[in-house]
């Protein structure tokens, strides 16, 4: 006789109240200016589905200022922008709306104070993602991006200049631990603040997968594999011991080889709309018999509502 199968979805997963609210703005623009193409710098958040949906609603998405005409609409993402984008943007008489998180313009805000007061400041995390290409712009003569703790230990700064250090907000939790453990030692004096923490979602995220791994020797995480987030939690998983995998798209739920398995995990990234979470478990149903699914609840988790940009309140005007 076969082995029951179990279809375990953990809590919290998904969309954080960062990415709700850059997407609910989107939307809101959308509905206000009918006909009226609005532009994004970027993508609004990192996942394919979420982007594609807005485009098809017609939103465009650009890769700079210069490709939006003068006098247009333009939306900042949820990873935020370097102020000279911002003053190009100006330039060109942009009527921009900023969804940036608010956990990321945090992050902004503290690297603005420490570089006020002289420092170089560190900034934990992957130097081509956007969020931390932003960040670094608020002051590129001062700001210096390391990855891992390789790096750390590399970095020369001179005797006499305070450090400081931030983080990007959707690192992994041992990474960061990491780096931080080889800047606290090499800088004693190491200026910080909360801006050093990754945000709750990602660490609430993360931790809830570790749960899961637990339970379940597979995991699949679904998100755009140019999401950080959605990354962090495939690694997070396989450190806590589990088989896991990223899941983009239906047709590579299709392509698993599930037959076998009778436990699996199931989790999203924060930029992963619910939607895409209901369509895999109906797939997964339909495609490998497993049953209903069952709700763990890993990590409790308050409800944080973001209200909309307040420059909103003129662009929709």
């Amino acid at each position: 006789m076969s082995a029951r199968k179990r279809l375990v979805v953990v809590e919290p997963h998904g969309f954080c109240s960062g990415v709700a609210r850059a997407v609910q703005t989107a939307e809101a623009l959308l509905a206000r200016y009918p006909g009226e193409t609005i532009y994004c710098l970027n993508e609004i958040v990192h996942n394919q589905l979420v982007v594609g949906r807005l485009s098809g609603l017609g939103m465009r998405f650009v890769k700079s200022v210069d490709e939006v005409p003068v006098g247009a609409r333009l939306l900042f993402s949820a990873h935020g922008v370097a102020p000279d984008v911002v003053a190009r943007a100006a330039a060109r008489k942009l009527r921009t709306i900023d969804a940036t998180c608010p956990f990321v313009a945090k992050v902004h805000a503290a690297v603005r104070r420490f570089a006020a007061q002289g420092a170089c400041v560190i900034c934990i995390g992957h130097r081509r993602h956007e969020e931390v290409i932003g960040v670094a712009g608020e002051a590129p003569e001062r700001v210096r991006v390391v990855e891992n703790a390789a790096e750390a230990e590399a970095l020369a700064v001179p005797p006499d200049v305070p450090v400081a250090v931030v983080a990007q907000t959707t690192l992994g939790g041992e990474q960061l631990d990491a780096v931080m453990a080889v800047l606290r030692r090499r800088f004693p004096a190491l200026l910080q603040s909360a801006a050093t923490d990754v945000c709750y979602a990602t660490r609430n995220r993360q931790q809830a997968v570790k749960v899961l791994a637990d339970h379940c020797a597979r995991v699949l995480v679904l998100g755009s594999a140019n999401s950080s987030n959605s990354q962090r939690l495939v690694e997070t998983a396989r450190a806590a011991g589990a088989v896991a995998e990223l899941v983009s798209t239906l047709e590579q739920i299709d392509e698993l080889d599930l037959e076998a398995v009778h436990e699996l995990g199931l989790t999203s990234g924060a930029s992963t709309p619910e939607s895409f979470l209901d369509a895999a478990v109906a797939r997964l149903r339909e495609r490998y018999g497993f049953p209903a699914p069952e709700r763990l609840a890993a990590v409790e988790e308050d409800s944080l509502v973001f209200k909309l940009p307040r420059s909103r309140a003129t662009a929709l005007s």
